[in-house]
């Protein structure tokens, strides 16, 4: 296939190929408020690109913040690329047309910076996928000085080393700052060598380039430690961090067509303060940073005015943490409560304060209200810190279907460190409880939806140490579930063990696993997060040919002195506080909101410059002395 082609000749041959696949709105750009630049005129050009459908994709705010950022500045161009769906990658090869970008249809190839958005493990294959289909060697090691530079970033590459052979550099942390700084070093660096250049991209803070660190192991396959192979690697690579998080973008693109989300997100608030011991971007996005309400209130107006979306998503990690929230909601329901705009606020904790916010968005739809007990006993969530009593839940719960909703959906994880089955049997219990508080109001037309997926342990977590539950132990306790669970206005969705797996042992993989997932892709694997295209069987052959157990990575213990992976870079948040925190699990004794007390994960010294220069309510850290 042609990796080189002019746009004019991609064109001619997308028009023959268009009306025989699926949505072709998918891949003609087009949409409002794209942004298109003479690419002559620019000195540098990036691909940002997500490694599933468009669909999915266009509701990814990171790509769209990063759009936004490279486009304001006038000698940068970002365009975009989406994995095609299987039958216009067929029809793609056979017509010979490259991966192209949306908005000027270049092939990849031709642009000086591929950036990957990684948000999750299941996409790992397409990145392989997309970038063979762009004419782009897979693996770093065989790129030349005229192929891209290719990066990710996202919250999967805070474990970097399942993917290491295949990126350049990995972007650690936020990345409204990052982008820029990578590109300055490339442009500075522009007709060097490529090893010149991923040396001066490993000199940017954040910024992790796999050649240049060696993996070592133990006798016993685990991890021994990291070796850097160029004094401008420090190891560990310490995430960025935004101190204050900038305006949000306004002109979003407005899509093609129907997307897994069909609203407008602002991100109101980064991190999270709860400190649940199972929860990845809790620990990872620390500090907790708060946009100002007239920064999101003139940000809702302004996404109205550019884009016409009637739906505002207003994001964060937990909405009613945000310490004006209800400033928030009555500011908007006063200035656009005529507009007809319906606000989403989720991961609302459970408490009387949630339906209170909800019912004040006076446009609101009321179809559904969900919230995440995430166990069914009090004694499990006191494990894993999602301290809330039974009753709470239970009173919430009459509360929000006395004020007019219908439907409550609650999410649970089985598969918990020291879970039995009489905490399984509580989740049944519990949502059968909730449905009688529901049936009061509104009689047999109540119900309550219940998600149950398989608890993974991730890295850089309190629960980093431990193994994923055993495929009988948890069909077991699915099917349990099924069991309690049947009956008028209840309904139970779980995931199937294989997803689970793959989650697992590449959320927690070394860069053995590099070789494996090529493999898996050289067999067929790709689109992994859709049921109807995931192959665990060509994981499991992937693994076999490669001589790796699956278990050595799923189902082991840890010991509490044992080298991760992932230790090669830094969250902030220190990894004693991480085993003190298992070790209180194991006690069941939980801790309460460190906003509340400091508890020293570790966040606080690290950043203490960045700190100083902030107002005092920049953070809740406590600000260190002068």
């Amino acid at each position: 296939m042609p990796v080189y082609m002019t746009p004019d000749e991609i064109n001619r041959r997308l028009e023959r190929i268009l009306l025989s696949v699926q949505k072709p709105g998918r891949y003609i750009g087009g949409e409002y408020n794209q942004v298109v630049k003479d690419w002559d005129s620019v000195r540098f050009r990036v691909a940002l690109a997500f490694p599933d459908i468009y669909d999915l994709g266009m509701s990814n705010l990171g790509l769209a913040v990063l759009y936004d950022i490279v486009n304001r500045r006038s000698d940068l161009l970002a365009e975009r690329v989406y994995a095609p769906w299987p039958d216009m990658e067929a029809a793609m090869r056979e017509a010979g047309i490259p991966l192209y970008s949306l908005e000027t249809k270049h092939p990849l190839a031709e642009f000086d910076l591929i950036g990957f958005t990684l948000p999750y493990e299941a996409l790992y294959t397409n990145v392989l996928y997309m970038l063979d289909l762009a004419g782009i060697p897979i693996r770093a090691a065989d790129r030349d000085d005229g192929d891209p530079i290719v990066i990710a970033g996202g919250h999967a590459t805070f474990n970097p080393a399942p993917m290491a052979d295949f990126f350049d550099a990995f972007a650690i942390g936020d990345g409204e700052e990052l982008i820029l700084d990578v590109i300055r070093a490339l442009m500075e660096s522009k007709g060097r060598s490529r090893q010149e250049r991923l040396r001066a991209l490993a000199t940017v803070p954040g910024m992790l380039v796999p050649s240049l660190y060696r993996e070592l192991y133990n006798p016993d396959g685990t991890v021994a430690g990291f070796e850097s192979l160029a004094p401008e690697v420090r190891l560990p690579i310490l995430k960025r961090i935004v101190p204050i998080l900038p305006p949000p973008p306004t002109d979003l693109l407005v899509p093609n067509v129907d997307t897994v989300h069909n609203r407008a997100p602002i991100e109101i608030m980064r991190g999270c303060t709860r400190g649940c011991r199972f929860c990845h971007a809790g620990m990872v996005t620390r500090p907790v940073r708060e946009r100002p309400v007239e920064d999101v209130v003139n940000a809702v107006e302004e996404i109205i005015a550019s884009t016409g979306f009637d739906e505002i998503g207003l994001l964060s990690l937990s909405s009613s943490d945000y310490r004006r929230i209800r400033d928030l909601v009555e500011i908007i329901s006063d200035r656009l409560g005529d507009s007809h705009l319906n606000i989403n606020l989720p991961s609302l904790r459970i408490e009387t304060s949630s339906a209170d916010l909800m019912e004040a968005l006076e446009g609101s739809r009321r179809s559904s209200m969900t919230f995440a007990p995430e166990a069914g006993t009090e004694r499990m969530r006191n494990i894993i810190n999602k301290v809330m009593p039974t009753n709470q839940v239970l009173d919430v719960a009459r509360e929000v279907f006395s004020r007019g909703w219908r439907t409550i959906k609650l999410y649970f994880m089985i598969g918990h460190p020291q879970e039995t089955e009489d905490d399984v049997r509580a989740i049944a219990d519990l949502a059968k409880e909730v449905l009688r508080r529901g049936r009061e109001f509104h009689g047999r037309k109540a119900s309550v939806h219940v998600s149950v997926s398989t608890f993974v342990p991730k890295p850089h977590t309190p629960f980093q140490w431990v193994p994923v539950d055993d495929e009988d132990s948890v069909r077991a306790k699915q099917k349990l579930l099924r069991d309690e669970m049947r009956g008028h206005g209840l309904r139970l969705n779980w995931n199937d063990y294989h997803e689970t797996l793959l989650e697992a042992f590449l959320t927690r993989g070394d860069r053995r696993l590099s070789a494996v997932i090529e493999r898996a892709w050289r067999l067929g694997a790709r689109f992994d997060a859709w049921q109807e295209h995931f192959r665990p069987d060509l994981w499991r052959q992937a693994f076999e040919e490669n001589g790796i157990e699956i278990a050595f990575y799923t189902h082991r213990r840890r010991e509490l002195d044992e080298v991760f992976p992932w230790d090669v870079v830094s969250t902030g948040v220190r990894k004693s506080y991480l085993k003190q925190e298992y070790l209180r699990s194991l006690r069941g004794e939980p801790r309460s909101d460190c906003r509340q007390q400091c508890y020293g994960c570790g966040i606080m010294p690290v950043y203490a410059d960045i700190r100083r220069e902030l107002p005092d309510d920049a953070w809740f850290c406590p600000k260190p002395a002068r």
